[in-house]
């Protein structure tokens, strides 16, 4: 069964960052439609589940392709801000985050040094700051 599947998916473009997306929202939309009895709901699941398996099966890989570079690049500033605030949550227990009061540049600085002057890499403007 294994080997049909993967002769089936030869050729076709398969999963990627906005096909997850879209399967995301409609899995959204489902737990919304479970709160509020509205056809729309289920109108717009269906939509969203059709095209999102249409995506998958395609064999037109160059326009897939586009479409979702299309969506990287729509996406590209939310994700590098999740991306700054998910390393900055894990450093949070040994490291502390100041922003430089001339330039506003992220500085890290190990935690349990004392009083520690901070000279910003960008600027060089130096601050004192408790670590």
């Amino acid at each position: 069964m294994k080997e049909k599947l993967i002769r089936f998916m030869q050729g076709r473009y398969g999963v990627d960052q906005f096909t997850r997306f879209l399967m995301g929202v409609a899995l959204a939309c489902m737990i919304i439609s479970l709160f509020t009895r509205n056809a729309v709901w289920s109108f717009l699941i269906l939509l969203l589940l059709i095209y999102s398996y249409f995506r998958m099966f395609s064999k037109n890989i160059q326009k897939r392709y586009a479409e979702n570079q299309k969506y990287l690049q729509m996406t590209a500033g939310i994700r590098k801000k999740w991306a700054s605030f998910q390393r900055d949550m894990k450093d949070r227990k040994t490291h502390h985050i100041y922003r430089c009061p001339g330039c506003k540049q992220k500085i890290r600085v190990p935690k349990g040094k004392g009083k520690i002057a901070i000279r910003c890499p960008k600027c060089q403007t130096e601050f004192i700051k408790k670590s």
